[in-house]
C-alpha cells in the first residue's frame, strides 16, 4: 500500500523548527514540509549536526504519548541498576507509591516483562548492575529496551544502534519493528537504510534534501547527504560525481 493511502501520523506544511533562542527560534531546518504516514519505516540521514535531532524533537512534540522514545545519549541513570532504568519508561503509569516501593523490591509484573526484554536484547543476568558499570553497547540496549517497554506503536530512534556492530543492529532493529507499527530512526549507516527501510529522509543544508522510498534510491543519493565524507581522500577523476543537491528526490514537499 503507498504511504499515500495510509492514515497520516504527523505532517508539517513549509514550516521552519529549530530551538527556542532569546524571544526567537534559531531554525535549523527552514521550510519542513513532509508527512509521516501509519506503517512507514523512515530512516533519517544527515551529517552530525544536520538537524536530525532536531526533527525527531519536532515529532515529538506532534506524537506525544503515542511515540516510544530512544535518545542519542541514553538518558540513563549511570546509579540505578538495569532493571530500575528500564522500568522508568512507564514510570508515570503508577502511583508515586508503587515506584517507591519498586525501588526497594522490584514488583512482580514489571520484573518478569523487564527481564523477557532483557533476554532478548542480551542483556540477562544484567538486571540488578548499575548501568554505570555497563560498556557502550550495553547502555545502548538498556535505552531501546527502556524504549520497547513503553508499548507504543510508534518508534522514534536517535541513532539507537550507533553502539552496536552490524550484526547486532539488524537484530536490534528487527526486535524494535516487531513491536512497532511505525519507526523513524536516525542513523549514519547508508547501506542499513537502503535495505532495511521503506522510506528516507534525508536533510542536508537547513533543508530536507531527500523525502522518497527506498526503492527510488542509490547510495550516490544518499552519499550527497555527506559532503566532506571524501575530503580527505578525494575520488579519482574518472569516477562519477556526485548528484547535484537540487537533483536529489524529494516526493513530498521540498523547500
Amino acid at each position: 500500500m503507498e504511504s499515500e493511502q495510509r492514515r497520516p501520523l504527523a505532517t508539517f506544511a513549509d514550516e521552519n523548527i529549530g530551538h527556542p533562542q532569546g524571544r526567537g527560534t534559531r531554525v535549523v531546518i527552514a521550510g519542513l514540509s513532509l508527512t509521516l504516514h501509519e506503517g512507514e519505516r523512515v530512516a533519517l540521514l544527515g551529517q552530525s549536526g544536520a538537524g536530525k535531532s532536531t526533527l525527531l524533537a519536532a515529532l515529538r512534540a506532534r506524537l506525544g504519548a503515542t511515540a516510544a522514545w530512544c535518545p542519542q545519549h541514553h538518558g540513563l541513570v549511570p546509579q540505578l541498576a538495569v532493571y530500575h532504568n528500564v522500568y522508568m519508561g512507564r514510570l508515570a503509569e503508577r502511583s508515586a507509591l508503587a515506584n517507591l516501593w519498586n525501588l526497594v523490591r522490584p514488583l512482580k509484573g514489571p520484573w518478569r516483562d523487564i527481564a523477557v526484554l532483557a533476554e532478548e536484547l542480551g542483556l540477562e543476568g544484567l538486571l540488578r548492575r548499575p548501568v554505570g558499570e555497563l560498556s557502550g553497547g550495553q547502555r545502548q540496549r538498556v535505552a531501546i529496551a527502556r524504549a520497547l517497554y513503553q508499548r507504543r506503536a510508534l518508534f522514534l530512534g536517535d541513532e539507537p544502534v550507533a553502539s552496536v556492530d552490524p550484526h547486532q543492529a539488524l537484530r536490534l532493529l528487527g526486535l524494535i519493528e516487531a513491536r512497532h507499527t511505525t519507526t523513524v530512526i536516525a542513523l549514519h549507516q547508508r547501506e542499513l537504510a537502503l535495505e532495511h527501510f521503506d522510506r528516507v529522509w534525508g536533510v542536508r543544508d537547513g533543508r530536507l534534501a531527500i523525502d522518497a522510498p527506498t526503492g527510488e534510491l542509490t547510495l550516490a543519493d544518499l552519499d550527497a547527504l555527506y559532503p566532506d565524507a571524501g575530503a580527505a581522500t578525494p575520488p579519482p577523476a574518472a569516477a562519477p560525481s556526485l548528484p547535484d543537491l537540487d537533483a536529489l528526490p524529494c516526493g513530498r514537499g521540498r523547500a
